[in-house]
């Protein structure tokens, strides 16, 4: 285990032994949610026309922090120029707040807390005989921002440890903007993800939004079913700039469920 992996490892450790350590550690808010994507048009680095993905999700709120987790299942069916694949990725993402470890409330202006931000990315890809697999780490800081409107925004950044490319710099804006109109509620949330150029891969960028109608209202369970849509715009993804061949920009139609 290299020296990043086993501070990631320690940092996460000295978090739990303080969460651990404290009787008074208590969730204040949890979701758990399960989604379905189709896409509508084609991914363009895999090339597969045929792409459907099940998401699961959990995110929750704690004193000493958040929580937050995913996993994609991507079933690529095969079409007249690719072969069938399967594809699991998930990320693991736990934020120890400062103001927690400290006692005191670190925020200033739009900055409401101050966090020791954490994330595991774990992806598996097979078809035909084929088979890959990573596991990255990240580790730096992140903060809460309270802004108008919105249920809930955060910034990280991030030192990278990637076991198949270079190591590098990742910065992640995540927001949550509920609006109605009319009598009709939505959501526009996502995420957006810049890594650094390093020796053995480009500077890539990746813009993934989602939004939802709250079609559960309709039917007395406000807040347990949604629908919308998906998009997807990530330059360079993995690294890549090859014309033709690097710049992904996806829409997929989506259902989602909050159990």
């Amino acid at each position: 285990m290299n020296t990043f992996k086993t501070l990631f490892s320690s940092a996460l450790l000295a978090g739990a032994g303080l969460v651990c350590a404290n009787a008074n550690a208590e969730m204040f808010w949890s979701d758990n949610s399960i989604s379905l994507l189709k896409n509508a048009s084609e991914y363009e680095v895999n090339e597969h026309e045929d792409v459907v993905t099940v998401t699961l999700e959990h995110a929750s709120g704690h004193n000493w922090g958040d929580l937050f987790f995913f996993a994609d299942r991507l079933d690529y069916k095969q079409d007249s120029d690719n072969q069938a694949a399967k594809e699991t990725y998930s990320e693991l993402s736990p934020r120890l707040s400062l103001s927690y470890v400290t006692g005191n409330k670190l925020g200033y202006g739009i900055i409401t807390d101050v966090f020791i931000a954490s994330t595991w990315e774990h992806s598996t890809f097979e078809s035909d005989g084929f088979s890959n697999s990573f596991d990255n780490y990240l580790l730096g800081l992140g903060a809460d921002l309270k802004l108008p409107g919105f249920a809930y925004a955060n910034i990280n950044v991030y030192q990278a440890n990637n076991e198949q490319t270079d190591n590098d710099q990742q910065l992640t804006l995540v927001w949550g903007y509920p609006f109605s109109l009319g009598n009709a509620d939505f959501m526009f949330d996502g995420f957006i993800d810049w890594s650094s150029a390093e020796e053995t891969h480009k500077a890539d960028f990746h813009f993934n939004p989602q939004l939802r109608m709250d079609v559960g209202k309709y039917f007395d369970v406000p807040k347990k079913f949604e629908a919308g849509f998906e998009y997807s715009y990530w330059k360079n993804k993995f690294g890549l700039d090859y014309p033709g061949l690097d710049t992904e920009s996806t829409f997929s139609f989506l259902v989602k469920v909050h159990l």
